[in-house]
């Protein structure tokens, strides 16, 4: 999407960090900087996808620096309220978010949460998967939906923050196998270096995270893929879906950017435009295709009737799961 001078200009005075810049080589750049806020560790999904937001902002000219900043810890709870505090009116900064932040906000009984900042962008939703460590014992799904039907506390499973998208997806596997969601052993990391050091370690049995997160190690050999929790099987992989394997559950992660609390609509609307000219990009598609990511992209108010929804739907699921 191509802004009309009058906007640019408009944007450019109301918008610290904002410019359109002279020259043919840099007319698309819409912001000098951007700062970037993740509120996980380094390594993991949200933290993949603000690097990745970089990498095709930054190839397309678009922004000419961004400045990161990660704050891990409770599915997100810790890092934000730095950010609605810190970075409150700052209309340069964006914050990497996610499903896991709806269920974590509910889960911790968060007094600052999803809902106080601004959608801007929905970017993508991604399937998880299932895994254990290439030397484990349990070499099929068969194998570890076995053990969770015999034992489930005798399992532990690591994956996001309590109360995120993969906790709620071991709770459903356990109540589709027959079992009380809350015999789960689950154990919750702050980012996905530390899940992916944990699993290849033995220090739990299995993970479930986003596939993004452990497709390197799958890919390498030192994890093995058992089963996805997306409706479809993941495309270039022949892991297959739980629904396949007899197991009526779905569960996908979505991940967005927000900005902080206090911008006015024309400044909101800036980074929605930005975010959209991201989206359009040959460097953004290619991203989502080496990924894996499916694109689930929405903006603005559309993101916001989403996110709703969602707040309410994920409260419902865990209080079924005695998880809120």
């Amino acid at each position: 999407m191509t802004m009309s001078r009058r906007h640019a200009l408009a944007a450019a005075a109301l918008i610290p960090g904002a410019a359109l810049v002279g020259g043919p080589a840099r007319a698309q750049q819409r912001f000098d900087s951007i700062f970037m806020f993740v509120p996980a560790g380094p390594g993991g999904g949200w933290d993949g996808t603000g690097r990745a937001i970089e990498q095709a902002a930054r190839q397309a000219g678009l922004v000419g620096s961004f400045q990161f900043e990660n704050v891990g810890g409770a599915g997100g709870m810790v890092g934000l309220p730095r950010f609605v505090n810190q970075r409150r009116n700052q209309a340069n900064a964006l914050m990497v978010g996610g499903s896991v932040m709806v269920g974590a906000g509910i889960t911790n009984k968060s007094p600052v949460t999803i809902a106080n900042v601004q959608p801007v962008a929905r970017l993508t939703e991604e399937a998880g998967v299932v895994v254990v460590p290439a030397n484990s014992e349990v070499k099929s799904w068969t194998d570890l939906a076995a053990k969770f039907r015999s034992n489930p506390g005798a399992v532990p499973v690591g994956g996001g923050s309590a109360g995120g998208t993969d906790h709620i997806a071991l709770g459903l596997i356990l109540k589709a196998l027959g079992r009380n969601p809350r015999e789960a052993s689950y154990v919750a990391f702050a980012g996905g270096g530390p899940a992916n050091a944990a699993i290849l370690g033995g220090q739990v049995g299995a993970g479930i995270s986003g596939y993004s997160e452990f497709s390197e190690q799958v890919k390498a050999g030192r994890m093995r893929a058992l089963a996805t929790t997306g409706e479809k099987r993941i495309a270039g992989t022949d892991i297959p879906t739980l629904k396949e394997l007899g197991i009526n559950v779905t569960a996908a992660n979505w991940r967005g950017v927000f900005c902080p609390p206090g911008l006015n609509g024309q400044q909101r609307q800036a980074l929605i435009d930005l975010m959209t000219a991201i989206h359009a990009t040959p460097q953004w598609k290619e991203i989502l295709t080496t990924r894996a990511w499916d694109d689930a992209f929405l903006t603005g108010d559309a993101f916001g009737a989403y996110l709703k929804q969602d707040i309410a739907a994920t409260e419902e699921v865990l209080k079924d799961l005695g998880l809120a």
